[in-house]
């Protein structure tokens, strides 16, 4: 085996671990597996841009920095979008939506963008197991949109794994832009109550200061949570259409 083969072998074993793929044996790894850690995650996808511009450079690392465009998909890209009739896992949506996109000119599109958003709207949840470990898990919400749990055996055990059917999949079609304008500057710390549940006392003070007029960034800041997740609980809540900068 050449180095550049090595190197092709290597980028492909980065991508599905990327994706939240075993590469042994092509199952979803647990929501609880490091490499669904979106810090990982992203350190995965920068390691493989990397390989892939060796690759074509056959094996030479250019010293050249990417000029890549933030990740866009044209309105005729997405109506090419190849839905499947049978539930499907996050990291293959991603993965179709990523087959749409000029690599060479935008950057890709991440599974942990998308789940991160639906976090955000309450259609997935952070939930804690009994050995300690964090998973996510459809709301009811989420269940009503199409999403599902499906319990497998892999080479560990058994697993459980979320899956999206078509009307979900559809649904993340149409809102793509929303959620490409809450990846944002991935430097940023996370805010700390993003993903947790709202509890009566937040929603309270959400309530409050929505009605005083308090502009979703500072309604944002003060509960420790993206304005994507303040306007998506608004929402939910009824208040939406009462100020402009909650649409």
């Amino acid at each position: 085996m050449t180095e550049l083969e090595k190197m092709q072998r290597a980028k492909m074993y980065i991508d599905k671990l990327a994706n939240g793929i075993n590469p042994l044996d092509d199952l979803p790894a647990a929501d609880s597996d490091v490499i669904n850690n979106i810090r990982i995650s992203r350190c995965l996808f920068y390691v493989s841009d990397i390989l892939r511009h060796v690759i074509e450079s056959n094996g030479v690392q250019s010293k050249e920095k990417s000029t890549k465009k933030p990740f866009f998909l044209s309105a005729d890209s997405r109506n090419q979008f190849s839905f499947s009739a049978t539930p499907i896992s996050i990291s293959e949506i991603t993965k179709r939506i990523n087959d749409l996109v000029d690599v060479d000119t935008y950057k890709m599109l991440k599974h942990t963008d998308i789940t991160s958003w639906l976090i955000e709207i309450h259609a997935l949840e952070v939930c804690s197991t009994a050995d300690g470990k964090t998973v996510k898990r459809p709301t009811e919400q989420g269940k009503a949109l199409g999403i599902s749990t499906e319990k497998r055996i892999g080479r560990n055990g058994e697993y459980t794994v979320v899956l999206y059917n078509q009307k979900t999949q559809q649904f993340i079609l149409d809102n793509l832009d929303t959620v490409i304008a809450t990846i944002g500057d991935k430097s940023a710390e996370k805010p700390e109550n993003q993903g947790l549940p709202w509890t009566p006392a937040h929603e309270e003070c959400l309530i409050d200061l929505f009605r005083k007029d308090v502009p979703v960034s500072e309604i944002a800041t003060t509960l420790m949570r993206t304005e994507a997740g303040v306007r998506a609980r608004l929402k939910q809540m009824g208040f939406i259409e009462h100020r402009a900068d909650a649409k």
